[in-house]
């Protein structure tokens, strides 16, 4: 069986995850200002010193390879509609939990070949938590720099089913995650790109997002809750897609860690979309 160890490159982006990791905890450890941007979400100096070195990583890997990130400027469809592979990053997911100094919080970088993610590293700076995984080399967990990998899987649905929710922007619908997992259903609050991980792990069952998220939001997480045996889908029961067009906005989605469950038909049961 392939492992992580048969894809050295998925090897060095974690290595430059945790280089990341290093440049943001450097910044949280003191005193930092909040400046909002445009879209009303914050920037710190974390998120600016993750890019940097996170950019400069990937450019000295392939300096061929296109860059997609939330802290750079996008560039138009025109000239992404072009592109079969490219890199898609957020250098610090989930500013808000920084700023709220709960160390729920990630570096998220992701490849994406023809839509699809096919190698995606996740960190948690604070704890040190490192998902990997590549399309075919299954999900791994590194709990700190110097542990050994392990094999990470999704779990068949548990009863009473566990479901992840944001921490920072709320919008589950009980009612209707009541009709997709059951009246005794849990929720766990989690910020960021996480709660796909707790998904990876087998500790989650769900995650349902309504309302906007941005594709470098997702792509890493899903590849390695993909690469667990789970799926993250759109409300019409397809697979998350990426660089679909001049919007680079998610549609709303379900996570799931248990695919042997006709989700599309739960969620048209409960009344989604």
């Amino acid at each position: 069986m392939s492992d992580l160890f048969d894809h050295p490159l998925s090897l060095e982006i974690a290595a430059l995850a945790r280089r990341a990791g290093e440049a943001i905890m450097d910044v949280y450890r003191q005193d930092f200002d909040v400046e909002v941007k445009d879209d009303h979400s914050p920037l710190t100096a974390a998120d600016l010193a993750a890019q940097t070195v996170i950019a400069a990583g990937l450019a000295q890997l392939d300096p061929m390879l296109p860059l997609v990130s939330e802290e750079a400027s996008q560039l138009p469809w025109e000239t992404r509609r072009g592109w079969s592979r490219y890199w898609l990053v957020d250098p610090l997911d989930g500013t808000r939990e920084f700023v709220k100094r709960n160390g729920e919080f990630t570096v998220n970088i992701a490849m994406i070949d023809n839509g699809e993610p096919v190698m995606g590293v996740v960190l948690a700076p604070v704890t040190g938590d490192l998902f990997a995984a590549v399309r075919g080399h299954g999900a791994w967990w590194q709990p700190q720099a110097d542990d050994a990998w392990e094999r990470i899987y999704a779990r068949q649905l548990a009863h009473p089913p566990v479901a992840a929710g944001s921490r920072s922007h709320g919008g589950m619908a009980e009612a209707v995650m009541r009709r997709l997992l059951g009246e005794d259903y849990q929720l766990q609050p989690l910020g960021s790109s996480l709660k796909f991980c707790l998904i990876a792990r087998g500790a989650a069952d769900a995650y349902l997002r309504r309302g906007p998220t941005s594709e470098w939001d997702t792509a890493a997480a899903q590849c390695v809750l993909e690469e667990a045996g789970g799926a993250v889908l759109d409300l019409q029961g397809r697979p998350l897609r990426y660089n679909r067009g001049e919007s680079l906005l998610n549609p709303e989605f379900l996570a799931v860690g248990d695919t042997g469950i006709d989700w599309t038909a739960r969620m048209r049961d409960a009344g989604l979309p």
